[in-house]
């Protein structure tokens, strides 16, 4: 299977899962993702105290629907589980139109689709639905369902640890709290998980840490429990939304200047046309957790469109139709072109400072037709050479040489079995 149906086929096992901040819906996805890797699920129980927050309770949905005086239903969360407010509170009651309207969202700017939208810190019932469907119901009587439960249990999470040569590490996170949204984020799961995969049988110089937690609240438990380990952490991304067509889009970490951030940028930029490079800011995803600032740890946010800048965000277009496995595939490559930089950057140093190499007397000059190919590859290697003094990473050559990290790799390795070059 391509790599991009692969992703698009786990992506689509589970999007049906109705999941929320802390209940069953989490256990089952992070139960179908240790079917490609070896995750380990952690549980942290309700009321936990984690910094300045509370672990909430547990979710527990049956069924939820609104039913007309003639028994039919006119909202279904067995159609689509959007249509309760996510972690809402029980309900059953028998309301007139007005009243029950007070506990319905919509998105009348977007008429036939249904929002997304939950209350896992307040105690509160709602439904949600296509706003010209609500405008088609009749006055009336009508009742209104919510079989859920919120009890005493735990919130879960997912890890999976890659040994590398070092201990230092690479932070992979994604939120997992989010039901039937296709790209966000089951897109950052199915694309993380698969990565993991394939990670896991390779030789790599740092260790790699997976995170599949429940947004802000899952994040701040894993940090809680593993403050003391969090040192280790030398470069992170924080992956959501990499299932549609849009930018890329970096959103730099707190630091700014963090080599996550350059790296990043730089791969971006060879890798689309105009790819959006924001300045970090508070709102967002967990980079925000992460980089508060008793951690400050170096992670950034990958995504293709940016959050809530697309039409189908938090809505019920954000469904299969809208992801493609061609896009996955092209995150997964762009993705995984960060971390060979991070992989393999390394300070070269000349073995020869005086003067310019002649590279025709070691056989690396390439003559010819003086095609923009082969000027490009023979001032790849004076580049390199040139600022292969000890002091420059190749990742510094790539960007002062204003040339893609992949190329100079290239070349800074047959340098190096020519005797050229030393690291």
């Amino acid at each position: 299977m391509e790599l991009g149906e692969a992703i698009y086929s786990l992506l689509a096992d589970i999007f049906p899962i109705c999941r929320s901040v802390a209940g069953e819906g989490v256990r089952e996805t992070l139960r179908r993702l240790q079917r490609e890797i070896a995750l380990t699920i952690h549980e942290v129980p309700s009321g936990t105290q984690v910094f300045d927050w509370t672990v909430p309770r547990e979710w527990t949905i049956r069924d939820a629907y609104i039913r007309n005086e003639a028994g039919e239903r006119v909202v279904d969360f067995q159609a689509c589980n959007l249509h309760v407010v996510n972690h809402s509170a029980p309900i059953r009651a028998i309301l007139p139109l007005g009243e029950l309207r007070q506990h319905i969202f919509t998105l009348p700017e977007q008429p036939d689709r249904i929002p997304y939208r939950k209350s896992a810190y307040d105690e509160a019932w709602g439904f949600c639905m296509a706003h010209e469907r609500l405008m088609a119901l009749p006055d009336g009587l009508y009742e209104a369902v919510i079989d859920s439960e919120l009890g005493e249990g735990s919130l879960s999470y997912g890890e999976f640890y890659h040994a590398g040569a070092s201990e230092e590490e690479v932070l992979l996170s994604a939120h997992i709290c989010h039901p039937s949204l296709a790209n966000d984020n089951c897109s950052g799961l199915a694309l993380l998980t698969l990565l993991a995969k394939a990670l896991s049988g390779h030789k790599t110089r740092y260790s790699y840490r997976f995170v599949f937690a429940p947004g802000t609240i899952g994040a701040l438990a894993w940090l809680a429990r593993n403050e003391a380990q969090t040192g280790k952490v030398r470069h992170g991304l924080v992956v959501s939304c990499v299932g549609d067509g849009g930018g890329p889009t970096y959103k730099k970490s707190r630091r700014g200047s963090a080599f996550i951030d350059r790296a990043a940028s730089h791969v971006l930029r060879y890798a689309t046309p105009a790819p959006a490079i924001l300045d970090f800011s508070p709102y967002g995803y967990d980079e925000r957790q992460y980089g508060s600032p008793g951690f400050n740890l170096p992670v950034g946010l990958f995504q293709r469109s940016l959050f809530g800048s697309f039409a189908e965000y938090h809505t019920s277009a954000d469904n299969l139709d809208f992801v493609r496995p061609e896009h996955l595939a092209s995150s997964y490559s762009m993705l995984l072109a960060i971390l060979d930089v991070i992989e393999n950057n390394f300070t070269p140093q000349s073995t020869m400072m005086k003067g310019e190499r002649q590279l025709g007397r070691h056989g690396l000059y390439i003559g010819g037709d003086g095609s923009p190919t082969t000027q490009a590859a023979n001032m790849a290697m004076l580049w390199v050479l040139n600022l292969a003094d000890g002091q420059h990473t190749l990742l510094d050559i790539a960007e002062r040489a204003n040339m893609p990290f992949a190329d100079l790799l290239e070349v800074a390795r047959r340098l190096q079995e020519h005797g050229l070059l030393e690291a």
